[in-house]
């Protein structure tokens, strides 16, 4: 049963004895005085059918909770003890002096209720709802986009603490599993830890890797093979757990052909690595060479001059779907202010992506070419007039693909191009070439033209052996070849772009998103870490702190309520 709030105040209203100790122009004075305009009874209506039994918290308290818990980053318990003893979190929320707290358990029950309804990103819609009515939007076509990584909630593991997890959760998941780990296996996996060996002996340490690897076969023969059972979902995850771990990271040891049964931990990092059998959509990423993350990778879009985040979304660290520029993209075309926020209710039913962005390639798998003398490809200008943004972003956010979708989606891009690097220092680059798309050639700087192939790649060869210009375009011995990147009239004209006055003033507008990147991953001075496991709870994590950091930014605003409309000051 849907709980209610009391209009009448209690005798030690929080509000009434010390609402004036609240700062002005702070979250917890707008909630105090507008919590329930903002969360009223139908925020959280539909998740409850029934009429009957115990009611539940009201409305407007679990929305100010969950923006006071996540404006602050405190865990459940802190929360609990926030709402019990903090002064402000009481005015904010409406509670007497002396009210007592709930468990917080009660938190774990309210995310998975929201999480499993129809509209899990509530409180960030709520929000959205009330930057639309002010009409604050209204007009501001600029965004800025950019990522941060988050570190995950567990461990990293190393490949025997994954193998020996990932056996002992086939022991609890799969059924009769037990009995054939006690039959098949060499190890004992009923132990806490991990197995005692001589961890200094190098044999011994590989010898432990053999042995994790040969039982994980062994029992994936019995359990996974020809002759299993049907399994239901749980089991097969397990199941197909353990196939992964067993096999990312190892590989047959030095003069092995992987019958002989003898592996080793494999001298290679695999692409998308599972880092922890606790959390299986973690990963590894790098923000340079030398400095590696672990964790997921959070999206944030910004509009620059009022500093409000128009859209986020929280990935994986690396993989399928994590790439800057494809969510760059998928975050301008589900943009719900790009009509002045007429729509900001119904965000979810704006395209996830423009046309295109699909594809987007891991970081170093693109053509490294890039387009030369070549008129921009048309726009969609009924797309641009119809409500086109113009997004900002660092050179990750402009790959061809991702260029060609904001062109389709009528979006404007003021996004620095990737540099280009000469074959020789000093010597011509891929601009220097011309190519003709429709002829499908290329021609050199010496006026040798060769056709593309159809993967196009272009090899200029014996023409470079007597060309004059040659120590400046290549060393190499068979003369000079090169790809051209399907979407290189785009990229030439990013380059021509970022080398004129008007980008050059324009583009340190980008520089707002740090900021909002900054509010977004940091909590008093330290970076924030992720308390919940798996990619879709961290994406509400992050929605729900957005919102706080807009509700944040509109209460400095001097938001308020006036004559039945949201106002500003």
């Amino acid at each position: 049963m849907q709980g209610k709030s009391r209009l009448d105040r209690e005798l030690l209203d929080a509000g009434e004895m010390a609402g004036h100790l609240v700062p002005p122009g702070s979250v917890f004075a707008f909630l105090a005085e507008h919590r329930r305009e903002l969360f009223p009874d139908s925020f959280t209506a539909d998740l409850f059918s029934s009429r009957t039994g115990r009611p539940s918290l009201p409305a407007d308290l679990v929305g100010s909770v969950l923006v006071l818990k996540e404006l602050y980053d405190l865990s459940d318990p802190q929360t609990a003890d926030a709402l019990k003893f903090d002064i402000r979190w009481k005015v904010a929320c409406g509670r007497s002096l002396t009210q007592m707290s709930f468990d917080p358990s009660t938190l774990v029950y309210w995310r998975r209720r929201i999480a499993a309804s129809d509209r899990p990103d509530r409180v960030f819609d709520a929000v959205a709802e009330l930057i639309a009515a002010t009409g604050i939007l209204r007009g501001r076509r600029r965004r800025c986009v950019d990522s941060t990584v988050f570190d995950d909630a567990v461990a990293t593991q190393d490949t025997v603490t994954q193998l020996v997890a990932a056996v002992r959760k086939v022991a609890r998941v799969v059924p009769g599993a037990a009995a054939v780990i006690a039959q098949v296996c060499t190890l004992d996996y009923g132990k806490a830890g991990k197995p005692d060996i001589d961890w200094d002996d190098p044999q011994a340490r590989q010898g432990l890797v053999s042995d994790l690897v040969n039982d994980a076969l062994r029992l994936l023969e019995v359990l996974a093979g020809p002759d299993a059972p049907e399994r239901d979902a749980a089991a097969a995850d397990a199941l197909g757990l353990l196939a992964l771990v067993a096999g990312q990271d190892v590989e047959p040891a030095d003069g092995s052909d992987g019958t002989d049964g003898r592996w080793r931990i494999a001298r290679k990092v695999a692409p998308d690595r599972v880092i922890s059998t606790v959390d299986t959509e973690a990963r590894h990423t790098r923000k340079s060479k030398s400095k590696r993350r672990d964790g997921f990778r959070g999206h944030v879009g910004a509009e620059p001059e009022t500093g409000l985040i128009t859209d986020c979304e929280m990935t994986m660290a690396a993989g399928e779907g994590s790439t800057d520029a494809g969510n760059g993209v998928k975050m301008a075309c589900r943009d719900r202010f790009r009509d002045g926020g007429d729509n900001a209710a119904a965000a979810g039913d704006a395209p996830a992506a423009a046309p295109g962005s699909e594809a987007r390639p891991e970081p170093g798998s693109e053509p490294r070419p890039e387009p030369g003398p070549q008129p921009e490809p048309e726009r969609d200008d009924t797309a641009a007039q119809a409500g086109g943004l113009e997004v900002y972003g660092d050179s990750a956010y402009g790959s061809g693909e991702a260029r060609a979708a904001y062109r389709d989606a009528g979006h404007d891009t003021i996004i620095k191009p990737k540099p280009v690097q000469p074959a020789v220092p000093g010597g011509f680059t891929i601009d220097d070439f011309a190519v003709d798309e429709d002829a499908g050639t290329v021609t050199c700087p010496g006026g040798v033209t060769r056709p593309m192939s159809k993967t196009r790649t272009v090899t200029f060869g014996a023409a470079c052996a007597g060309c004059p210009l040659r120590g400046r375009c290549t060393t190499a011995k068979d003369g000079r070849s090169m790809t051209i990147h399907p979407h290189e009239a785009l990229l030439r004209a990013a380059r021509a772009q970022a080398r004129t006055s008007e980008f050059k003033d324009k583009y340190p507008t980008r520089s707002m998103i740090e900021r909002v990147i900054s509010w977004t991953a940091t909590q008093n001075g330290r970076r924030v870490k992720l308390r919940y496991i798996g990619t879709a709870k961290n994406n509400a994590w992050l929605h729900t702190r957005c919102a706080a950091i807009n509700l944040r930014t509109l209460a400095g605003r001097g938001l308020t309520r006036s004559g039945g409309a949201w106002v500003l000051a």
